[in-house]
């Protein structure tokens, strides 16, 4: 109320009267606004929050905690200091509900988002018709959705993460869990509401604020697909009929991407804007390379050996033999810092982050038919994914070697090997590769596959969905070197298992992350 109201005792009663309900009104009004922020907007196109859907993905739930915890989990690299060190040697961190709290809530925030979205470009909402828009959004919910279910196995879901609030204020406050089950079976609808939509094209497109595709619709079908053919895997263990399934995900996978062009990469780093593995290690310098990782590399003779490791005090580049050469132990490292060799990823500040890789997804195909004793077909896909897995290392030390920040101090030392040619990485796959595919074309693969997702791009985390896979599965075709207790999915976030009574029964004391499998893996929650 900014207006001053003199009072005249002349005019007597009424005039009383009138100033009360005047003053009554105006207080009404003014507590009607209490704690209103007027300098920002309460609602927003699509666009805008598709935008930042996408980057909240790439950057906080696909690149962030989960993926640097894991990276630790599946050996990709060591923890040597503070958390990532406690992570290690099992420590608290893998079972504290306060470890990955932060990735917790923002997987919450990009679900509910890109719910958001999907509601105003539905029947009835503010951007009826915008079918494209929609689609995208559906993709992202089943990606955020996986990414949670995942991790935490049976989560709080359709409660959860709404778009609708009432009096400012979420329609649960305590959510019930639903069942990894069930949030699956969302998942793959999500993923065919897309499929429908996407085609149909948009009467607004989002334009350059697809920050994956710049609205191309042909592209986020494929994703859609390439996310199908990822999930069915994924739910193997559960699979009433294997082979068929094994089937469908050839058949996605060929409606997916049909080179690197197409995949799902998050591009959009720069001096300011970081790579989140490198954001990491810049602020924490908590990891260091692996012994586990090197002896699966040196066993195979793979060139990547000579183009990866680097000394972490002076940044000079190392091989094996080096005096400085020095290598983390899994499982017994010593806490220290600057003390373990490092692997070029820590450095990529420029690395691109991937939702899905194209070389994901060729070693999904040759899974698929190496499971259905296809292997004379599956050997040319292999090939043509350890090729892409090759050129994408060398696309991280690229990054590295351009990284801005570490330029301002003077940048790597030059590489003294020289980039791996896409002729040399065929040359690898048939002298070193193909013979080990030969006596066990399975376990090859999906060797393959884990060095591939090891790097800058956020996919140890899907390294560590296809280690608990293959433990449902009773394979051990991968092998870890740390002893100590496999973490076997994550614990819940602390914002829930103080302030929602379903999470905190089911959070208990944390220590089920290393006895109970999500359901996908077996387990019954």
């Amino acid at each position: 109320m900014k207006s001053i109201f003199k009072f005249n005792i002349s005019k007597g009663l009424l005039s009383a009267a009138m100033l009360s309900a005047v003053l009554a009104s105006c207080s009404e009004d003014v507590m009607d606004n209490i704690n209103k922020d007027a300098n920002h907007t309460t609602n927003a196109p699509s666009k805008f929050i598709l935008a930042d859907v996408i980057t909240s993905t790439a950057f906080n739930n696909v690149g962030g905690d989960l993926n640097t915890y894991f990276s630790a989990y599946v050996e990709n690299e060591v923890g040597t200091y503070n958390q990532l060190y406690n992570a290690e040697i099992r420590q608290n961190e893998p079972s504290a509900s306060s470890t990955f709290n932060n990735v917790w809530g923002n997987i919450y925030s990009s679900l509910k988002n890109a719910r958001i979205v999907i509601k105003k470009c539905s029947e009835g909402g503010e951007q009826e018709g915008n079918y494209t828009t929609k689609g995208m959004a559906e993709v992202m919910a089943a990606l955020n959705s996986a990414i949670l279910t995942d991790a935490y196995g049976d989560v709080p879901y359709t409660q959860a993460a709404l778009p609708d609030l009432t009096n400012g204020k979420p329609q649960y406050m305590n959510p019930e869990i639903d069942s990894q089950e069930n949030v699956y079976k969302t998942i793959m609808q999500l993923l065919d509401n897309a499929i429908v939509d996407l085609p149909q094209g948009d009467k607004t497109a989002p334009g350059s604020f697809d920050l994956l595709y710049s609205g191309d619709k042909a592209k986020w079908l494929k994703l859609a697909y390439g996310l199908k053919a990822r999930y069915t895997m994924r739910l193997m263990k559960r699979s009433t009929n294997v082979a068929a399934d094994m089937a469908k995900v050839i058949e996605y996978v060929d409606k997916s991407f049909a080179s690197v062009d197409d995949q799902a990469a998050f591009d959009h780093y720069s001096a300011s804007n970081l790579n989140p593995l490198f954001d990491f290690q810049w602020s924490r310098d908590a990891i260091s390379a692996s012994q586990s990782m090197y002896d699966k590399l040196a066993a195979r003779k793979d060139p990547r050996i000579s183009r990866v490791y680097y000394n972490p005090s002076s940044w000079a580049h190392l091989v094996p033999g080096n005096a400085k050469f020095r290598l983390a132990p899994n499982g017994t490292p010593t806490e220290r810092q600057n003390y373990y060799s490092y692997s070029v990823y820590v450095y990529a500040q420029l690395a691109p982050t991937m939702l899905m890789s194209y070389h994901e997804l060729l070693f999904l195909k040759a899974e698929a038919l190496c499971r259905l004793n296809r292997a004379n077909e599956a050997e040319g896909v292999l090939k043509q994914a350890v090729v892409a897995a090759i050129a994408n290392t060398e696309k991280s030390v690229t990054a590295a070697m351009n990284a801005p920040t570490v330029l301002g101090y003077g940048g790597l030392q030059d590489i003294s090997a020289d980039a791996i040619t896409t002729a040399q990485a065929e040359t690898y796959f048939e002298t070193n590769v193909k013979p080990l595919f030969a006596v066990n074309a399975l376990k090859e693969v999906m060797n393959q596959k884990y060095i591939a997702l090891w790097g800058a791009s956020g996919e140890a985390t899907e390294s560590y969905n296809d280690i608990r896979r293959m433990k449902a599965l009773g394979e051990n075709y991968v092998t870890l070197a740390n002893t100590g207790k496999f973490p076997l999915r994550c614990p819940y976030g602390s914002d829930d298992t103080l302030a929602n009574p379903n999470v905190k029964k089911a959070y208990g004391d944390g220590q089920y992350v290393y006895t109970e499998p999500v359901w996908w893996a077996g387990g019954t929650r």
